[in-house]
């Protein structure tokens, strides 16, 4: 009876003591009760890695970590998404739960449960297996759904749960840890360099090649939703899909022959110290960077792998190749290149074999979409490192290129459509100015609606917004090798710029700052929100208005001499505009480019589109343009400025001097003059002539 008592008696001193434990991460994480429904209590998050252990009674179960604690890898949102997950002592994943996420997956139609339910699929995984997104039959990896839509965020997903539970296992004693992976990296040797040609680099293994048709495409389709969709017919299974050269850059037998001395000594120089620099270059039907690679803030269908870890890349990780093959004249001409930089916190190790990973799409729908992934081995040629490597397999010949450009215009029909019309609706407004000022009601809706369109379409959907860096890089191809497909990659863009093209050697810069800059389309309508809440506005005196004019000059030519030295350094410094922020990002970024972003939006509320007449480089570049321009459609009378001045004072962007004279390099081609010029009640020449015919009418009746 007395050993009974003391038993129940510190079963209730267990229970007590637990209830903290449960309390705790209970209250904080409700989801702990699911992963350990056996659990009697927790212990606080602690150790290296940090997390939690899951105990009944004196039984250690497992353990509970949350990503961000481990691996706090940065989505399309820029920021990590953090996970709950659990493990047991078996090296089992108990299931995953998403904590926290900062994804603008909503704004795309992508509900929120889609998360949930891709990080459920963890569950049961084993720590050690190799986890695969998308479909595709693939020896020795494990797949799990995507999610349609939300291609990087759940790559992202993928890899901090993975890389999160490896490194609790292996630091929990549940696995070993690769002895292979616990040297130090290879050291590549700086004396490597010798004159080489694309055969040899091609030859041993310096530069690899991953080759992908039709056929096999449509093969690991099979038994997806997007099977059939687009399949290649009998004859064309053959046909090349992508032929991908990818190569590490470091070395410099490998980096000095491909890039020329000039540009691997600045991209060296460029790199943090134990950054890796890996070339990629592309023939084919597919783009390894996507129609949105230099928008899109991150790239969705290449990565790395080594090992068990998988190494993504967003927009600072890239670098546009300027001198590609300039010291070797057999190197075939390739349709796009990119250069990615392994960051030195991804660990890689040089001298150990690694994959290039592709990721192909296929639409389903108009928002959805099914990917499978083909991968490619490499491994650097063991004199290059100080340790020898694995030898590696043979290459296969190359074959005869296909435009990329084609089957992105295919996969963008919807959009392209839309937009067509759009312009085709734009064109029709040009056209019949006359006949819409005269009408100023019907013209004031046509206007309000199309800024709308130009925001949520043109911008926030598409995120097709034109940027100065569209110019330096026409004018650099010009200077160097022009090819179209360069342009043609991008369909919306490629045709944003045809009808800007038009419209500014027809009229000038104002068709496309008044009407199709999504940045712009932002601050004009916050400048209208404010005339209704009748927020003071403010305007500089002409004098100071047309100094202030000179600064958007000043900052285009400074990016233009940049640009002559270094295209890539002429990008970074092009962040002068907050395109990207506000449109491309939606505002998702860091704080530094985030408050000057708002900053400009703020000042275009007691301002009148601030950033466009004086900041804007692209502004700049339009209006240096069209000083050629064919036409002047805007009509001004004898009167205008002498004596009146109604035109000029409600002229919100400034663009009418005193002297009743439009400045066309900097109106933004709003109408709204042309709509007081045929106002027979506030025009004061047509009010005078209006009292006129009234007296002769009155006097002849």
């Amino acid at each position: 009876m007395k050993y009974r008592a003391l038993s129940l008696l510190s079963t209730l001193l267990l229970l007590l003591l637990a209830l903290p434990g449960w309390a705790a991460i209970g209250e904080e994480f409700p989801q702990a009760r699911t992963l350990f429904s056996e659990a009697s209590h927790f212990t606080a998050f602690a150790g290296e890695p940090r997390a939690a252990e899951a105990w009944r009674g004196e039984e250690l179960l497992g353990y509970l970590l949350l990503t961000n604690d481990i691996a706090p890898i940065p989505a399309y949102s820029g920021k990590p998404i953090n996970h709950l997950v659990g493990v047991d002592r078996n090296g089992k994943i108990r299931g995953a739960y998403v904590i926290e996420h900062h994804e603008p997956i909503l704004l795309a139609g992508i509900p929120e449960e889609r998360l949930h339910r891709f990080a459920a699929q963890y569950r049961d995984k084993q720590v050690t297996d190799r986890v695969r997104v998308g479909s595709g039959v693939r020896e020795g990896f494990v797949n799990v759904d995507g999610v349609s839509g939300a291609t990087v965020t759940v790559i992202v997903q993928n890899e901090a749960i993975m890389r999160s539970v490896r490194a609790l296992a292996v630091g929990r004693g549940l696995v070993s840890s690769d002895p292979l992976r616990d040297l130090p990296p290879a050291t590549v040797r700086m004396d490597s360099y010798e004159p080489s040609s694309w055969t040899f680099l091609t030859g041993n293994g310096a530069v690899r090649r991953m080759l992908v048709t039709r056929g096999e495409v449509d093969d690991a389709f099979i038994g997806t939703p997007a099977e059939g969709v687009g399949e290649a017919p009998a004859e064309a299974r053959e046909e090349l899909f992508i032929e991908m050269y990818y190569a590490y850059l470091n070395a410099p037998i490998i980096g000095r022959n491909l890039l020329g001395d000039r540009e691997y000594h600045w991209l060296m120089t460029e790199m943090e110290e134990g950054d890796h620099a890996i070339l990629v270059m592309a023939n084919g039907r597919y783009s390894f960077r996507g129609h949105g690679f230099v928008r899109g803030g991150i790239f969705d269908r290449f990565q790395l792998w080594q090992d068990d870890r998988g190494i993504s890349f967003r927009d600072v990780d890239y670098v546009r190749p300027t001198a590609l093959g300039i010291d070797l004249p057999d190197m075939p001409h390739f349709s796009e290149s990119a250069i990615f930089i392994v960051r030195a916190t991804d660990a890689f190790d040089p001298g150990r074999p690694w994959q290039a990973e592709l990721l192909v799409v296929r639409q389903v729908g108009a928002l959805d979409s099914e990917y499978v992934s083909f991968a490619g081995d490499y491994l650097i040629p063991d004199r290059y490192v100080d340790y020898p490597p694995v030898p590696q397999p043979l290459l296969i010949e190359s074959d005869e290129a296909l435009a990329i450009w084609v089957t992105i215009w295919q996969e963008k029909r919807f959009q392209i459509a839309v937009l067509v019309v759009a312009l085709g609706l734009l064109s029709g407004i040009l056209m019949f100015q006359e006949w819409l000022v005269k009408r100023p009601l019907l013209l004031a809706r046509l206007r309000t609606g199309f800024l709308v369109f130009t925001l949520f379409f043109i911008g926030w959907y598409t995120l097709a917004q034109l940027s100065v860096v569209n110019i330096l890089t026409f004018i650099y191809a010009i200077m160097h090798d022009f090819r179209w497909e360069t342009f043609l990659i991008d369909p919306l863009l490629f045709i944003l710029w045809s009808f800007v093209a038009v419209s500014v050697l027809l009229v000038g810069r104002g068709v496309y700052c008044g009407w199709l800059c999504p940045f712009g389309a932002l601050q004009e309508l916050l400048s209208r929100i404010a005339h209704a809440l009748r927020i003071p506005q403010f305007a500089f005196p002409a004098a100071v208005h047309e100094r202030l004019w000179a600064i958007k000059y000043i900052i285009l030519i400074i990016l233009f001499g940049i640009s002559l030295q270094s295209l890539a350094l002429a990008e970074q410094y092009a962040e002068v505009e907050p395109f990207k922020t506000t449109i491309i990002l939606h505002f998702q970024r860091e704080w530094s480019y985030l408050l000057y972003a708002l900053l400009l939006l703020l000042i275009a509320l007691f301002n009148h589109k601030f950033y466009c007449r004086y900041i804007c480089p692209l502004g700049a570049g339009l209006a240096i343009v069209g000083q050629v321009r064919l036409f002047e459609w805007l009509h001004r009378r004898k009167e205008c400025g002498r004596p009146c001045q109604i035109c000029a004072k409600e002229c919100e962007v400034q663009a009418i001097n005193p002297l009743g004279v439009i400045n066309l390099n900097e109106c933004h081609y709003c109408l709204d003059c042309q709509v007081t010029y045929h106002d027979h009640a506030k025009c004061p020449p047509l009010v005078e002539r209006r009292k006129r015919q009234e007296r002769a009418e009155r006097m002849s009746a």
